[in-house]
C-alpha cells in the first residue's frame, strides 16, 4: 500500500487549517516540502509540544512523505525563539542522518499563514488566489505529520492534540477523542477561572467565537487547535461583537485613508493587489455593495487572508477593514464571482515587507491576550468522555457517509463513516470503543463501559 494511501484511508486531514484532505494534497510532485510549525496565532502551544516530544516521529514522517511527492528540498519551519524544538529537531534530525533542514524564521505574526512561509522559505510569492503547488512547494503542519507517522503505523486519525488557555486553572496540551466535549476539555485544563466568559475555537484572531452556552454544543474535530476562554470584556471580543452595520457606517464616516491597512497588509507585502484602504474608500461612497462588484479593487476583497493585521495593529482609527473585506467577500460569493487568476508575469514581494513584520507578543497586546502570552504550558491530559458526537462534516469537500447504525458496537480505530466515491472528503472513525446511540449529521458514541 503507498503512502498516500496509507492517509487517506486513515482519514487524515490538515490538522492546521481548513481541513484540506492530506492524500489530496499530497498527490503531487514538487520541488519544496515546506513543514509548518510556526503556529500563527499566539498563545497556540500543541505544535510546539509535538516537536518537543516527537520529534523523530515527525522526522521520519516528513522523509517518507518526501519521497512521495519527490521534494528535494525539505524544511521545517519555526520561530527562532523556540530554542526547546529547535534542539529536540536537531537532535532527531542528526540521530536519523536526515536530509531534513530547519527554517528559523523571526518570531512575527502571521508567520505560519502557508503563504507568507512560503515566501520566506523559497523566496517565490504565490500568485493572488494560488496555494503553494503554483511555485512548487506543498505545505503541511507539525500535527499533520504526526498523524502521517500514526497512519504508517497502522493508527487511523482518531484523537486530536490541542491546547487549552485563556482563563482556565491549569493550561494544558489535551489529547482528545474526536467527538469530545468542548466542557470536557476544560476540565482537563482545570475548568475555568471566570463563571462567565467566550470560548474561542483556535487561535486569538481567527478562531470563531463562541458564547458559554453556545461553547457547550461544540466537539472537537480534526481542525480544532485549541480552546481558549477569555472574560466578555475582552477587547478581541468586544471588536467581533460589533455589529455590521456599525462597522459599515464607521468605515464610511471615519476612514482617513491613511492606507495602513494596506501598508501592514502581509498579502500585499508579498506582492499581491489587494488594498484594504481603497475598499474602505469606494464602499463610503456607494452604499450598495452589489453595484461595486465588477470593480478591479473591490474584487481584491476575495484574496484577503483574514489575518486581521489591518483591523487589530495598523488602523489608528479602530476600524475593521477584515470585516469589510468578509461583506465584500460573501457579496462577491453571492453573485458567484470568482476571482480570475492572472496570466502575467509572476509577482514578487515588495522590499519594505521585512521592516514591516509585526511581534507576535505586540498583537497579543492590542487584543488584550497579553497576560496568556508568556504561559509555559509542556503538560499533557489525555481524557476519557463517556460519549463523544462525531461530526460527519470535518473537513473541505463532501461529508462522509455514515456507514454505522445506531445500536452497532464499534470499536476505536474503525471506519464509521466514508469517503463518497469521486468526492473530495475524507473518511472519519471511531473515536473510543461503545455502543452507537444515533446517526445523524453526527455519529454519537457511547463508552463501552470495561470489567
Amino acid at each position: 500500500m503507498s503512502l498516500l494511501e496509507i492517509i487517506e484511508g486513515a482519514g487524515i486531514v490538515g490538522c492546521g487549517g481548513a481541513g484540506f484532505p492530506t492524500h489530496v494534497k499530497l498527490g503531487c510532485q514538487v520541488e519544496y516540502l515546506i513543514i509548518n510549525g510556526a503556529e500563527c496565532e499566539p498563545l497556540l502551544r500543541t505544535d510546539r509540544y509535538l516537536m518537543i516530544h516527537k520529534a523523530p516521529q515527525i522526522i521520519q514522517a516528513v522523509e517518507e512523505t518526501a519521497k512521495q511527492i519527490g521534494a528535494e528540498k525539505i524544511f521545517i519551519a519555526l520561530k527562532c525563539t523556540y530554542k526547546e524544538e529547535i534542539a529536540s529537531l536537531t537532535k532527531a534530525i542528526q540521530e536519523k542522518n536526515s536530509s531534513v533542514h530547519l527554517y528559523e524564521m523571526k518570531n512575527f505574526y502571521p508567520a505560519g499563514d502557508e503563504q507568507i512561509m512560503v515566501c520566506d522559505v523559497t523566496g517565490r510569492t504565490v500568485p493572488p488566489a494560488g496555494i503553494p503547488l503554483d511555485v512548487g512547494a506543498v505545505v503541511s503542519n507539525i500535527a499533520t505529520m504526526y498523524a502521517v507517522f500514526e497512519a504508517m503505523q497502522g493508527k487511523n486519525f482518531t484523537h486530536k492534540y490541542l491546547t487549552v488557555t485563556g482563563e482556565v486553572a491549569h493550561p494544558t496540551v489535551v489529547y482528545a477523542p474526536l467527538g469530545a466535549g468542548f466542557e470536557d476539555c476544560i476540565q482537563a485544563a482545570g475548568g475555568a477561572l471566570l463563571e462567565d466568559y467566550m470560548v474561542i475555537a483556535g487561535g486569538p484572531l481567527m478562531g470563531k467565537l463562541f458564547g458559554k452556552e453556545e461553547a457547550r454544543a461544540q466537539v472537537v474535530s480534526k481542525t480544532t487547535s485549541g480552546i481558549i476562554l477569555l472574560p466578555k470584556q475582552a477587547a478581541l471580543v468586544s471588536g467581533r461583537e460589533t455589529p455590521l452595520r456599525s462597522i459599515l457606517n464607521r468605515a464610511k464616516s471615519a476612514c482617513i485613508q491613511c492606507s495602513n491597512c494596506t501598508e501592514m497588509c502581509p498579502r500585499y507585502l508579498t506582492g499581491h493587489p489587494l488594498r484594504p484602504h481603497k475598499i474602505m474608500r469606494k464602499l463610503a461612497y456607494n452604499a450598495d455593495v452589489t453595484e461595486l462588484l465588477e470593480d478591479f479593487d473591490i474584487r481584491q476583497a476575495q484574496i484577503c487572508s483574514e489575518c486581521g493585521v489591518c483591523e487589530t495593529f495598523a488602523c489608528p482609527m479602530g476600524l475593521h477593514p477584515r470585516q469589510v473585506n468578509v461583506y465584500v467577500k460573501q457579496a462577491l460569493a453571492q453573485a458567484k464571482i470568482k476571482y480570475q487568476k492572472s496570466q502575467e508575469e509572476p509577482v514578487f514581494a515588495r522590499d519594505e515587507r521585512e521592516y514591516r513584520r509585526i511581534p507576535s507578543k505586540r498583537i497579543a497586546a492590542r487584543l488584550g491576550v497579553v497576560k496568556y502570552y508568556d504561559y509555559q504550558i509542556d503538560e499533557l491530559k489525555e481524557i476519557q468522555p463517556s460519549h463523544v458526537e462525531i461530526p460527519l462534516r470535518q473537513h473541505i469537500g463532501a461529508p462522509s457517509e455514515a456507514v454505522v447504525k445506531a445500536g452497532e458496537k464499534v470499536v476505536c480505530g474503525q471506519l464509521i463513516g466514508k469517503k463518497p466515491q469521486k468526492a473530495l472528503g475524507a473518511n472519519i472513525h471511531a473515536s473510543i470503543d461503545g455502543t452507537v446511540v444515533s446517526v445523524g449529521e453526527r455519529v454519537v458514541i457511547e463508552r463501552r463501559e470495561t470489567k
